[in-house]
């Protein structure tokens, strides 16, 4: 029976025919494992996900955490949910072996998360957070570090948190106040607030492991000044033993449109709730050297940018299968050509504009599935690619590709889930359908990990600059490089691949043209129409892959001979369809952007 969470025919067609994780196993990372290792995690991921996660999605959206001022409660479906994930050891799937990993590639990793965050997006939240921690700890912590938290997260016993962002500062970081004082011991006591803290508080493992931002007295004034700090819920002995509960206190939940089985919290550090060691302040461990704390953050926050984007990816395909198989069982209205009442109504997805909104949400959540697998190769490039040059460029790719990888699914994957309702009619707002708590938790992701205007500012401001250049430069020259491929083709690849080429030279063109003038203001005034022009043609161009990829399968007979004919035959139209109906929005928004616009920057407070 086929998935209304994800399609397992395209992952494979994105794993295998076009991304070839394959080849992978010849590098000495990945050489124990085989195309047979990386169906039988896919299979399993797909099982647990359906059959732990899913069935629990509406009743933890229906009966959202609560607190009694001692304790947070979850409906129980939530921690065996994830004690079963423990069990599995997709945690760590993708870690060393050194720490319990299984060493996966981080592509087939990622798509084996993405059966999660479709099921159920706020269960997932939870180990997806704490793999984002560890991660951190193993490129920035002490080898005690990752011996005391890291080891234990991997095992499913500790979770992980990030905290960053401070009722005042927001995502103005410079603006946070926590402050850490260095103790005798070599340990830190913090005092400070931190705002919307995912996970921050719960019953689901035997301890929180925070990694909380703050500043040290004396250091520089702004971001420069930031440290990084390991903040335990509950204080760990030397031998991991649990031991005091530390000065962390929740001080409430906030009560969000979806995610609502993610507590979202406020939490208070060294208010004196707790006393570890008879006095208060919440015992902290620095990590690394003291005011590289944003640097090292970065290190999670890019990667749960990725995660955002990937979760938006998920919520907006299984949103698109539901309201598939909806329209083909939903029998309403006859075709226009003959309206005899006396013939059955047909399925709805006989209808021009039904099919119209399916294949909208086709290519919006296809293609934003290869972005993030894409992204995901580029980690194991980045991590295991024979010479050096390899690995920086995929670095580098990676770089330019984060705010959009971020923020293109946060917003054209809602809009597949908008669609979804649309396709729904009235049954689609209703909370028998599952398509309205899809668009609630899809909602949250423009917001997630910086919002559309922080990835525009990124990706405008620094990522196409950065390095006189160099990384716009490489996306171009790497979408150039399918342009030719399509190019030496006949018929309709090498047609797309002209519309592709054209789209490409506008961005390098407009993106000049923003900078020549040398004022960031005028600049980056319309950062996020950039960001949304860009990121359709680089859709477009993930579009353009997979044509070529089901050219190459599909070759001399392939289509008939995989069985895959109507997955080729869908790939194709679905591709035509971004070319015909959403490539072409780059045109207008490429010329306001170079027009260089004034009217957001001109408007007064007072005129509103």
């Amino acid at each position: 029976m086929s998935s209304t969470l994800l399609c397992r025919r395209d992952l494979r067609f994105l794993l295998y025919d076009w991304l070839d994780v394959t080849r992978l196993t010849e590098r000495p990372r990945y050489a124990e494992h085989s195309r047979e290792t990386f169906d039988a995690v896919l299979e399993l991921a797909e099982r647990v996900a359906t059959e732990h996660f899913a069935p629990h999605n509406r009743a933890a959206d229906l009966a959202e955490p609560t607190f009694d001022g001692r304790r947070v409660r979850l409906i129980p479906e939530v921690k065996a949910a994830l004690d079963v994930f423990a069990e599995t050891g997709l945690l760590a799937s993708s870690l060393d072996e050194s720490v319990g990993g299984m060493q996966l590639p981080h592509t087939v990793a990622a798509a084996c998360f993405a059966w999660f965050q479709a099921a159920n997006v706020g269960t997932s939240a939870y180990p997806f957070l704490t793999l984002g921690n560890a991660n951190l700890l193993l490129a920035h912590g002490s080898a005690e570090q990752i011996d005391t938290w890291v080891r234990p997260m991997v095992q499913g016993r500790f979770f992980g948190t990030m905290c960053l962002s401070e009722p005042q500062a927001g995502s103005s970081l410079a603006d946070i106040t926590t402050r850490a004082e260095p103790q005798d011991d070599g340990t830190y006591r913090l005092h400070g607030t931190k705002m919307w803290i995912s996970g921050g508080d719960h019953e689901l493992a035997e301890n929180i492991v925070h990694l909380v931002l703050a500043k040290i007295p004396g250091g520089p004034p702004g971001v420069k000044g930031i440290s990084l700090f390991v903040v335990p819920k509950v204080l760990v002995g030397p031998d991991g033993a649990l031991g005091a509960r530390n000065d962390v206190a929740l001080v409430g939940l906030n009560h969000k449109m979806g995610y609502r089985g993610t507590t979202n919290t406020l939490l208070s550090f060294g208010d004196g709730a707790h006393r570890p060691h008879g006095r208060p302040g919440a015992v902290g461990h620095l990590v690394g050297e003291p005011h590289q704390g944003l640097a090292q953050m970065f290190h999670m926050m890019n990667e749960a940018r990725i995660g955002v984007g990937a979760g938006a990816t998920a919520l907006g395909y299984t949103g698109y299968l539901k309201s598939l198989e909806y329209a083909r069982q939903r029998p309403q209205g006859r075709p226009l050509a003959g309206k005899d009442p006396g013939v059955p109504q047909m399925p709805i997805i006989g209808h021009p504009d039904v099919r119209r909104m399916l294949l909208a949400q086709k290519s919006y959540v296809e293609g934003a599935l290869a972005l993030v697998l894409y992204c995901g190769r580029l980690l194991d490039e980045q991590k295991t690619a024979p010479q050096p040059a390899e690995r920086d460029r995929a670095r580098l790719l990676l770089d330019v590709l984060t705010p959009i990888t971020k923020s293109w699914p946060a917003q054209w994957c809602l809009a597949a889930n908008d669609l979804a309702i649309q396709v729904h009619g009235g049954a689609g707002y209703t909370r028998d359908h599952d398509v309205e708590q899809h668009w609630r938790d899809n909602r949250l992701n423009p917001i997630h990990e910086g919002t559309h205007g922080i990835q525009a500012l990124d990706l405008l401001g620094r990522k196409v600059t950065m390095r006189d250049g160099a990384g716009l430069a490489l996306l171009v020259e790497t979408i150039g490089d399918t342009v030719r491929r399509a190019g030496t083709l006949e018929g309709e690849a090498a047609q797309l691949a002209g519309q592709l080429g054209a789209a490409v030279d506008r961005v390098t063109a407009v993106t000049r043209r923003l900078w020549a003038g040398g004022d960031p203001e005028v600049a980056l005034a319309n950062a996020s129409l950039y960001l949304e022009a860009v990121g359709h043609v680089v859709i477009a161009w993930m579009w353009l892959e997979q044509l070529l990829a089901v050219e190459a399968a599909g070759g001399a007979g392939g289509d008939a001979a995989s069985g895959d004919a109507d997955l080729h035959a869908g790939k194709r139209q679905a591709a035509r369809y971004f070319f015909r109906y959403e490539l072409p929005r780059t045109g207008p928004q490429f010329d306001l952007l170079a027009s260089l616009d004034r009217t957001t920057l001109e408007m007064r407070d007072d005129w509103f």
